[in-house]
Formats: structure tokens, sequence, C-alpha cells
């Protein structure tokens, strides 16, 4: 089989995703972009709940800013392409074109990278967990899915936070087909 057009990653701040979450949550066998999460377990999100070590994790905008340059610095680094990015305030969406590097070694270099830079930057103690364990890794394998996760990450998420979405621009006021109409 040949190698994925990319890589569609997916994680959380610590705490804010657990295992069982009321909007379901990814397993081994539910990772295939377009597959359904797995059912939401009350108890077990509960049980998992407990066992956080520290309060959960949301990413305010200076957070956002630091995590944004990591992920830019990480793949400039790699020689990976960046093809869309958006941080929002509990969990991070990435595509990038990164093989024959796996998807959880990017995905854990991406985490890496922006934990450092947290910390680095003094936004992040050191004792303090950033992120859930893991993530979502799922595979791309055709410009269709591509095109639809790369309009995922950066058109349907909620209304756009700073810093902007890396991959597409955000829709202008009274542009043709946009919705968004300016104030007067």
């Amino acid at each position: 089989m040949s190698d994925p057009v990319a890589y569609f990653l997916t994680w959380h701040t610590y705490g804010t995703w657990l295992p069982g979450h009321a909007q379901g949550s990814v397993d081994e066998e539910h990772r295939q972009f377009g597959t359904p999460f797995v059912a939401p377990d009350p108890k077990w999100a509960a049980r998992n709940a407990a066992g956080l070590v520290n309060p959960s994790v949301s990413l305010d905008k200076p957070w956002r800013a630091a995590v944004q340059e990591a992920v830019v610095e990480t793949c400039a680094y790699r020689g990976w392409t960046l093809l869309a990015l958006h941080v929002r305030t509990t969990h991070v969406h990435v595509v990038v074109a990164a093989a024959p590097a796996s998807p959880e070694k990017v995905l854990n270099d991406f985490k890496a990278y922006a934990t450092r830079r947290l910390r680095r930057q003094k936004l992040a103690e050191e004792e303090v967990r950033v992120w859930a364990v893991h993530g979502s890794t799922r595979y791309v394998w055709n410009d269709k899915q591509l095109a639809e996760v790369v309009d995922y990450v950066v058109n349907q998420q909620g209304a756009f936070l700073e810093p902007l979405p890396i991959g597409a621009r955000p829709p202008v006021a009274n542009a043709p087909g946009s919705d968004l109409v300016s104030p007067l």
C-alpha cells in the first residue's frame, strides 16, 4: 500500500476530553477519518476525571500562539509540509504531510515542541501536565479526504480565535457566497 497523502492529528489539553467523554472518543478501531467515535460512557469518564493529577488545561491566546509557533517550527525543522493547523482552547488539529514518519512520531514531536515552548515562555510550569496522553492519528489517503479534513480543521471549529488557523482564510463579510454580513 502507498503512503498516505497526509495525517490528520488531533490532541487535547490535559483533562478536557477524557475517555468516555459525552461526545465520544477515539481508539484503535475508531481512528480512520469518517469512522464514528467510541460511544460515550459517563461512568468511565467520571473514573478518569477522578484520577487527574492537576486541573484541566485551557489554552488562552498566548498559549495558543506558542503552540501554533511550535507546530510551525517542528514542521520546518523536520521537513514536513503543514497543510492545516487550528489551535483551539482545549485541542489542536493538524493536517500534515510527513511520511515516512509515523503519525505517532509526528504527534509526539508536536506535543514535545509545544510543551518546551510553553515552559520556555513561562506559560506552563514544569510540573503541570499540558496534554492528554496520545491523541487521534488518522490517515488521509486521497485528495477528496484531504480537502474534507482541511475544511474541517480550518472552517468548522466554531468562531475563529487568535491566532487564526493556518490553511485557509476566514470568510470575508459581504463576499459572494459568504453568510457574514458586516454591520453598518
